[in-house]
């Protein structure tokens, strides 16, 4: 049987990919240009986009369990719908998504607000799916890794209440965990949620003390300026996204991103491993400096 995967050449889909193929798993992808994927020559490609009905109806074709990711876009629960529309029509009952955390709390964020519809949605069309709920990516902060050493600010705002940060590794092999145990499963399995969270929780404030220690010098927290966060992604991201990335640093302030109890046990059991943690992602920055 075979394991059809969306967004397979971002950072987590691609983490998704090697490890379904590590296990011997038929991998196909969905990907807009071929040539650019870099995936491993047993996965099968299919080029389209999630709004290709027609790629999307030939990409279906014998395939048993979706990994469903798509980026932060404007339509993205339009997009997310197609396919599992598509899905639906072709006969796939089981789905592992990858979602967000808090995606149920914080509703006045766009992305979050999409993608708990598209959560809603999975329930209501009946899918086997399980449902991935990350916390902050720790990845995120390789874009602030300069400002970082060279000024000895850590700018995120992420505030006082703390962040479960996981690494995107750590994601990428819990979904495919989650991927095989459904596409194997010999019966119907239940709806889950899982919260993917890291081994701490994270004030900015104790991030910047990660950073002062690896670094051998002082980094302090930049504060918690989310009009200034704001105005700094204007100058790589368009502006709906810039306040969208607003809206979610505020909800970072007034709620923060904390795990349930038992979630990080839950995942260290999964994994057979321990979590990886933002001193050894900071650590690894570091060395490599």
């Amino acid at each position: 049987m075979t394991i059809l995967v969306t967004g397979a050449t971002g950072k987590v889909g691609r983490q998704v990919v090697q490890n379904l193929v590590q296990h011997g798993a038929s991998v196909r992808a969905v990907v807009r240009d071929p040539v650019k994927a870099s995936l491993p020559a047993s996965v099968e490609i299919v080029r389209g986009d999630l709004l290709d009905v027609e790629a999307l109806r030939g990409a279906f074709d014998g395939v048993s369990t979706l990994f469903l990711l798509n980026a932060v876009v404007p339509d993205e629960f339009t997009q997310a719908l197609v396919v599992l529309n598509a899905a639906r029509d072709a006969g796939v009952r089981r789905v592992v998504y990858l979602s967000v955390i808090h995606s149920d709390r914080y509703v006045n964020v766009p992305h979050f607000a999409g993608k708990f519809g598209v959560e809603r949605m999975l329930e209501a069309m009946g899918f086997e799916a399980t449902i991935l709920r990350p916390a902050y990516f720790m990845d995120n902060d390789l874009t602030v890794k300069d400002v970082v050493s060279g000024y000895g600010v850590y700018p995120m705002p992420i505030g006082a209440k703390g962040l479960a940060m996981i690494d995107t590794a750590d994601i990428g092999e819990i979904a495919a965990i989650e991927l095989l145990r459904r596409d194997r499963a010999g019966e119907p399995q239940p709806l889950e949620r899982i919260n993917l969270v890291g081994p701490d929780t994270l004030t900015g404030d104790a991030v910047a003390a990660i950073w002062s220690e690896v670094l051998g010098r002082q980094v302090a927290y930049g504060g918690d300026d989310t009009a200034g966060f704001e105005k700094n992604l204007l100058n790589f991201m368009p502006p709906w996204m810039a306040y969208d990335m607003r809206l979610m640093s505020e909800r970072f302030l007034s709620d923060g991103m904390v795990p349930e109890a038992g979630d990080a046990q839950r995942l260290t059991a999964l994994l057979g491993r321990p979590l990886r943690s933002y001193r050894d992602f900071a650590a690894n920055i570091a060395a490599a400096a």
